[in-house]
């Protein structure tokens, strides 16, 4: 059986590094926790420090999409997750691939720029 190398090894994230995959505050993620009950990391020990799996980070990717890159109010973001959870969920992940594919176009016309 071979080894699969491709597969994220980690299963939880800390606060500071979920922060800083999305650009945001840690206070940011701390107040989307109270304001969106099923992103629920998991906490241990008794400082309750919070671990993030990858289930609660692509609930942040959906909650960031709404509110950060396409502008939505806190309530029109819930109203939205409750109303359709697997369109938004499917327009999040579009809209994510877009930009990615926008960032590669991007260096590639900087490349071509380079050689002219």
């Amino acid at each position: 059986m071979a080894l699969n190398l491709d597969k994220n090894l980690k299963l939880y994230y800390s606060i500071s590094e979920v922060a800083r995959m999305f650009g945001l505050n840690e206070s940011t993620l701390r107040y989307w926790e109270q304001e969106f009950p099923y992103l629920k990391p998991k906490t241990k020990g008794p400082s309750k420090v919070r671990q993030y799996s990858e289930k609660d980070i692509e609930q942040i990717r959906l909650i960031h999409n709404l509110v950060k890159v396409r502008g939505f109010k806190l309530a029109a973001a819930k109203k939205i997750i409750s109303n359709n959870r697997t369109g938004a969920d499917k327009t999040a992940e579009v809209l994510e691939r877009l930009m990615a594919i926008k960032d590669e176009l991007t260096a590639m016309k900087r490349q071509i720029d380079l050689l002219v």
